[in-house]
C-alpha cells in the first residue's frame, strides 16, 4: 500500500497570552520535520512487509505530521484508552465496584441463623483477592456479614450480577491460540483474583508421600486440588496442573526430596468453583457455619437486602493499574462496568469514540481489551481521541490514567528523559505494536498514535521509543504541562 507522508511547520496567532502558549505548543520546529522524515525512512527500511500509521497533533485536534492516518489497523492493547475513557463517562472517576451478600429473609437474634435466602451479587470486581495487590477480600465480606450477627447460612452458594449471567467464559472474539493462557482467562462478574490461580509445593517429608503445600493464591484454592504426585529420592522431578471437569485440577507427577519448593500459576478454568471454595474458607475464618446441601453452585435472582458490602478502589485508581499492567480482564470487565452488559460494551465504546472524534472517525471496536485482532481503528481517530477526550468536562486528568515513561508497559521509555514526560498506551500483538499517547514539552503537550501492523515487531517497537525520544529530547512532566495549556474545541460531553 502506498504511504503518505506530510510534514507541516504550524504557526497560529491567536490573540491572548494563554491561546499564544498553546499555539507555540501545538508545532514542531523544521528541524524536528527533518528528524521525522529521516526517522521514517529508516524506520520503514528496517520493518518491510508491515504497515505504519502514525499522527503527531495538537491538543486541539490538529496534525503537525504524518504517515497514512486514515489507514484503519489493529489497535491491540492500545483500545484500553478508549475502554478507559468510555467507563469514565460513564460511571465517573471515584466510582467503586461493589460486591454484596444480598437476601431475603430475617435473622435470628438468639441462634445468629439467617433465616430465608441469600446470594453473593457480583459486581465484576477483579481486584477481589489478590495477594500482593491493592483489592476487597471475601475475607472482609464475611468479617462484615459476622458482624451484622450472622454466625449461620443455609443452602447452596447462588450467584448474581448485575449485568447479567453471574458466569465467566472466555471470550469469543478472541484467539483460540490465547485460551489457558496468564493474560487471558475467562472474563465474566465471577472474578476473583483474576481468574488466576497461584501454588506452591515443596517435597513430603519421605519418598512416596505427597508432596506439601506451602502457599496457594486465593485462599481456599487447595480445597480444589486432588493429589496423584509423589515425593521421590534425588532432586529432580517434575509437577505438573491438570484441569478437571469439576472445576478443580490434579497434581501430578514427582519432586526430589531435596528439591527446591516449586510454583504454578494457571487459569481458573471454572471460576465459579473456585469462588464457591474461597468463600467457603472466608466464612469459616469469620466464624460463620455454613450448612451446605448437595448440589452445584446455581444462579437464581433473589430480592434483595443488602446484608454485607465490600468496594474496589475507585476508578480511576483501578484503571490507571489496568493500563500500567495492561490487563486484559480489567479493561473487559471495565468495559461491562460501564455498559451495564455483558454483551452491549464493544458496541457503545465504538458509538462513543465516534461521538467524541466526529462522523469522520474510523473505528470498529469488538472488545475491551484490545486482544482481538477483530479490531480496527485508524491513528487520525485514535490522536483526535486522545485530543478531545480530555476537554470534555471533569477530564483534564485524563492523560495521567496512562502509564509514565519507565513505569509498567513504559518500561523501556526511560534513557533521554526524565519519568512524566510521558503518559502513552503500548499495544503489542503477534502482528501489532503500536504506541499512543501524550508527550510533555516546554511549549506544550503533543498527542501521538504510533501504529504498525507487521511481524517486524521488535524492530517497530524500538523505533517508537526512538520517536518519543527524539520528539521529548527537553521533555517536561506532563502533569505542569497539561496544568499550564490545554487547547481544543469543546466537545458535547458523552451521554
Amino acid at each position: 500500500m502506498t504511504r503518505r507522508l506530510v510534514g507541516t511547520l504550524v504557526a497560529v496567532v491567536v490573540a491572548g497570552a494563554l491561546h499564544s502558549a498553546q499555539a507555540a505548543a501545538q508545532s514542531l520546529a523544521p528541524k524536528e520535520v527533518k528528524a521525522l522524515a529521516d526517522w521514517y525512512r529508516r524506520t520503514e527500511a528496517r520493518t518491510r512487509g508491515g504497515e505504519w500509521g502514525v499522527v503527531i497533533g495538537s491538543m486541539d485536534g490538529r496534525v503537525l505530521w504524518s504517515i497514512s492516518p486514515e489507514l484503519a489497523l489493529v489497535p491491540a492493547s492500545t483500545a484500553k484508552v478508549f475502554t478507559t475513557g468510555f467507563t469514565r463517562s460513564r460511571v465517573g472517576a471515584a466510582s467503586r465496584m461493589t460486591t454484596r451478600v444480598v437476601g431475603d429473609g430475617a435473622l435470628d437474634p438468639m441462634s445468629g441463623r439467617w433465616q430465608g435466602t441469600w446470594a453473593l451479587e457480583l459486581g465484576g470486581d477483579w481486584t477481589l483477592d489478590r495477594d500482593g495487590r491493592s483489592g476487597s477480600t471475601l475475607g472482609e465480606l464475611a468479617r462484615r456479614l459476622r458482624a451484622r450477627g450472622v454466625r449461620q447460612l443455609e443452602g447452596p452458594l447462588v450467584l448474581t450480577s448485575r449485568t447479567g449471567p453471574a458466569a465467566s467464559h472466555y471470550p469469543s472474539v478472541w484467539s483460540a491460540e490465547f485460551e489457558g493462557q496468564l493474560y487471558a482467562p475467562p472474563v465474566g462478574p465471577v472474578a476473583l483474583r483474576e481468574n488466576t490461580i497461584s501454588l506452591t509445593y515443596r517435597p513430603g517429608r519421605e519418598t512416596g508421600a505427597p508432596p506439601l503445600l506451602v502457599t496457594g493464591y486465593p485462599d481456599g484454592v487447595a480445597r480444589l486440588i486432588r493429589m496423584e504426585a509423589t515425593t521421590v529420592s534425588g532432586s529432580g522431578g517434575r509437577l505438573w496442573l491438570t484441569p478437571g471437569a469439576d472445576g478443580g485440577w490434579t497434581l501430578n507427577g514427582t519432586i526430589g526430596l531435596y528439591r527446591h519448593p516449586v510454583g504454578f500459576s494457571a487459569v481458573a478454568h471454572d471460576p465459579s468453583r473456585l469462588l464457591a471454595a474461597v468463600w467457603g474458607v472466608a466464612l469459616e475464618r469469620a466464624g460463620i457455619r455454613w450448612v451446605l446441601p448437595g448440589g452445584p453452585v446455581s444462579q437464581a435472582a433473589t430480592a434483595r437486602s443488602v446484608l454485607a458490602q465490600i468496594e474496589s478502589s475507585t476508578f480511576d485508581s483501578v484503571a490507571t493499574e489496568v493500563n500500567r499492567r495492561s490487563l486484559n480482564i480489567g479493561a473487559e470487565l471495565m468495559l461491562q462496568w460501564g455498559a451495564g452488559s455483558q454483551t452491549t460494551g464493544p458496541a457503545l465504546v465504538t458509538d462513543h469514540v465516534r461521538r467524541v472524534v466526529g462522523p469522520a472517525a474510523r473505528v470498529s471496536l469488538v472488545d475491551g481489551s484490545g486482544l482481538s485482532e477483530l479490531n480496527r481503528i485508524s491513528p487520525m481517530t485514535q490522536m483526535l481521541y486522545l485530543a478531545r477526550y480530555p476537554q470534555l468536562p471533569g477530564n483534564e486528568d485524563f492523560p495521567l490514567l496512562l502509564p509514565a515513561n519507565g513505569t509498567g508497559t513504559l518500561r523501556g521509555l526511560r534513557g533521554g528523559m526524565g519519568r512524566g514526560v510521558v503518559h502513552a498506551k503500548t499495544g503489542t500483538l503477534d502482528d501489532a505494536a503500536n504506541l499512543a499517547g501524550y508527550l510533555g514539552r516546554t511549549d506544550g503537550v503533543l498527542v501521538i498514535s504510533l501504529m504498525y501492523n507487521g511481524r517486524r515487531i521488535g524492530p517497530a517497537r524500538s523505533a517508537e521509543w526512538e520517536l518519543f525520544r527524539l520528539l521529548g529530547a527537553e521533555g517536561v512532566d506532563l502533569r505542569g504541562a497539561l496544568a499550564t495549556q490545554m487547547g481544543g474545541a469543546t466537545t458535547p460531553q458523552d451521554r
